[in-house]
């Protein structure tokens, strides 16, 4: 025996599992609490349908619908949302502890300008040869760093040391 396709999106018509709904009308008029049959009957009479539009309520609010084209306004407004929705996405910005001032800077414009666009930013400082004995100095750039963005961004992660490196993320506040 197979069992019938799940279907997705509101209940409408004979699906509706409630004895009584509360109806609304196509124009938006509050027609009170009446029984599911009789108000599948009332919707059939205008052409339409009788569509759940908040199954958690009690009792159920259904409303005169044309079943179709609300399918089709959700669809199209849950595309629009998906459209507009921005992924975060996490930026790296390498630096080594005794960076110069100019590339410091040129660093820190490409950090801001990535927290501009609401992205994370991760700091990552690596140590090579004998720079790995001064930690304190890349502890102290990490620092200035975390100055430099103080009114635009917050620190997520702090300064931790991983291997021969030093991580440091910044998200945008």
């Amino acid at each position: 025996m197979m069992t019938p396709p799940v279907k997705s999106g509101p209940r409408y018509n004979n699906m509706i599992q409630a004895d009584k709904v509360r109806v609304i009308d196509g124009d938006g008029e509050n027609l009170g609490v009446m029984y599911t049959r009789e108000a599948i009957e009332q919707a059939a009479e205008v052409g339409l349908d009788l569509v759940e539009v908040s199954p958690n309520a009690d009792p159920p609010v259904c409303k005169f619908l044309d079943v179709g084209k609300f399918r089709y306004e959700a669809q199209k407004k849950a595309n629009l949302a998906r459209k507009s929705q921005k992924t975060q996405e996490i930026k790296e910005i390498k630096m080594r502890p005794n960076i110069d001032d100019h590339d410091y800077e040129t660093k820190m414009k490409a950090v801001n300008r990535f927290i501009e666009e609401g992205d994370k930013v991760k700091v990552t400082l690596r140590f090579r040869g004998r720079e790995f004995s001064h930690q304190a100095l890349g502890m102290a750039l990490l620092k200035r760093v975390q100055d430099d963005v103080a009114e635009v961004a917050k620190i997520e992660a702090y300064p931790r040391m991983e291997g021969r490196q030093m991580l440091m993320v910044l998200a945008p506040k």
